[in-house]
């Protein structure tokens, strides 16, 4: 802050002002009050400078307001809100001391040249009268001024000088033993020409008070900004990655930096050791992450400046797709798994649509397809939230058939323990009669859909080599079935014929393809 120091030529006024006072207290000689007159001349002409100083700093004020007013608006309203309070006391002043005039001259009265100078009553009068006297009103409207001033002055000793200036307290310890209150020892049975110097000093302290937040408000203006040398233009773009049929959007800006002094950078609370300012970090998961922190930096008045800042962003997985375009098949009535990326954009922003079928998200992001007709396509479409909207990323067709036919087999436990499925070939009788049926399913080593048998038959062969049938109508061996296997010899076969099966899509089908047995 600026600090306006006493002038040599305001030390002596008050100096003067301090010596007239005291012989006041003696008889009033018209040395005293020519006195008087010439302590006032030079309040009134101390008074005018202050005022005309200050109206200097309301007009800088009102232009920088202009040119900026965002960055001026706090102070300039400060600075409104100072001249209404300094006015309202100033004007009340000068009121007083016209009444007074009045009083002592009559309504024609000159404050500037009062011919009654040494009337007593007159001030005593207007300021001290039962029921009209204007002293108590002044006292409470320099209380309420020195208040509200003094909240607005930063500097410790200059609001004690300007608190002692406006001080509403009894001074005098003669005025103290005879019980007097603040006007009463300031304006009883005191001559025109001192009352009117009071008011005089009154008014010149207010001007100094006010000049005093004015040039504090005035030098807040420039001491509040961060100082710099250096000025570049950045481009500061939403994404790096724009997809076909997108926005391209940036925001650009000019950057004012002071290469002389960095900021402190907190990433959230931990101080960024980096002399350019940049942050790294190895992204591990994804999904979306907000980067937040504060800067810190010191002002042309050394005073810590503090901003946040935050910018989000997303990590996706790293993706590339492979596709032959001779194998887009899916299985009419089976769950086809399907799963779908677009490069830049996380898993829970994109969507996928479908025809010809019924299509269902799962939580991993992934999706279930079953087509619903054989030999229609089905088209997949494929959108993506892209700046607040859903963007069309693309279509993708696939063939629909049936489900190819499954093989029968025999489910049963190797001697490690294994789950194994006998598909034909050798195989011991307990091994049959443990696993107490068939199954079937697609089991080609990419698929595995299990199907349901509803039915089947086993074609033995009797010592007179004829072919004798024997039917199920569910998947497990009939007694009569077990009871043959259990009589055949080490060497001889029989097949599993006509096993008829039901898939996913819910068709029933009988498979051409027997399974041929040898007892071991």
């Amino acid at each position: 802050m600026i600090r306006k120091k006493l002038s040599p030529r305001q030390k002596m006024i008050n100096l003067m002002y301090l010596v007239l006072m005291a012989m006041l207290a003696l008889n009033v000689s018209s040395d005293v009050l020519e006195g008087f007159t010439l302590v006032d001349e030079a309040l009134t002409r101390s008074k005018d400078n202050s005022n005309m100083q200050n109206e200097e700093i309301y007009k800088k004020l009102e232009e920088a307001y202009k040119q900026n007013p965002e960055k001026v608006r706090e102070w300039y309203n400060k600075a409104q809100e100072v001249s209404k309070m300094s006015d309202s006391l100033y004007n009340l002043a000068e009121d007083l001391k016209k009444k007074i005039a009045i009083e002592a001259d009559g309504e024609d009265a000159d404050v500037n040249n009062i011919e009654g100078r040494d009337n007593l009553e007159a001030a005593t009068h207007v300021m001290l009268a039962p029921g009209v006297g204007q002293g108590e009103k002044l006292k409470k409207a320099i209380e309420s001024y020195r208040t509200g001033i003094t909240k607005m002055i930063n500097d410790d000793k200059q609001k004690k000088i300007v608190s002692a200036n406006l001080t509403t307290e009894v001074t005098s310890k003669k005025a103290k033993l005879l019980g007097k209150n603040w006007q009463e020892s300031m304006f009883e049975n005191t001559p025109v020409a001192a009352a009117i110097t009071l008011l005089t000093k009154l008014q010149t302290d207010v001007r100094y008070a006010e000049g005093e937040v004015l040039h504090q408000l005035i030098s807040n203006i420039d001491v509040k900004d961060v100082r710099v040398n250096q000025i570049n233009a950045y481009v500061i773009p939403n994404s790096q990655t724009v997809v076909r049929g997108g926005k391209f959007s940036a925001q650009i800006i000019m950057a004012a930096v002071d290469t002389t002094q960095r900021p402190e950078i907190y990433v959230g609370n931990t101080l960024l050791k980096s002399e350019n300012g940049r942050y790294e970090t190895v992204c591990g998961s994804t999904g979306d992450f907000t980067l937040k922190g504060y800067l810190v930096m010191k002002n042309g008045n050394g005073e810590s400046i503090r901003r946040e800042f935050s910018q989000p962003y997303t990590v996706v997985e790293p993706s590339a797709t492979v596709s032959a375009t001779m194998m887009n098949m899916l299985y009419a009535g089976y769950q086809n798994p399907i799963s779908v990326s677009v490069p830049g954009v996380p898993v829970n922003k994109i969507n996928l649509s479908m025809t010809n079928g019924s299509l269902t998200k799962k939580k991993d992001g992934n999706y279930i397809a079953v087509p619903s007709k054989i030999g229609q396509d089905v088209t997949f479409t494929v959108t993506a939230e892209n700046e607040g909207r859903q963007q069309e990323m693309g279509k993708f067709s696939f063939h629909v058939r049936k489900l190819p036919d499954p093989t029968g087999y025999i489910q049963y436990t190797d001697a490690n323990g294994n789950s194994t499925r006998f598909k034909g070939g050798r195989i011991s009788k307990q091994a049959i009669v443990s696993a107490g049926g068939i199954g079937a399913a697609i089991d080609d080593g990419l698929l595995d859909i299990a199907f349901k048998v509803v039915g089947f038959q086993i074609l033995f062969v009797d010592n007179m080599g004829n072919v004798v049938p024997d039917a199920s109508n569910s998947s497990q061996f009939t007694p009569s079935q077990l009871g043959k296997i259990r009589s055949l010899n080490r060497g001889k076969l029989f097949n599993i014929s006509s096993i008829r099966v039901v898939g996913p899509d819910g068709i029933e089908r009988t498979l051409t393809s027997p399974v041929e047995v040898i007892i071991n």
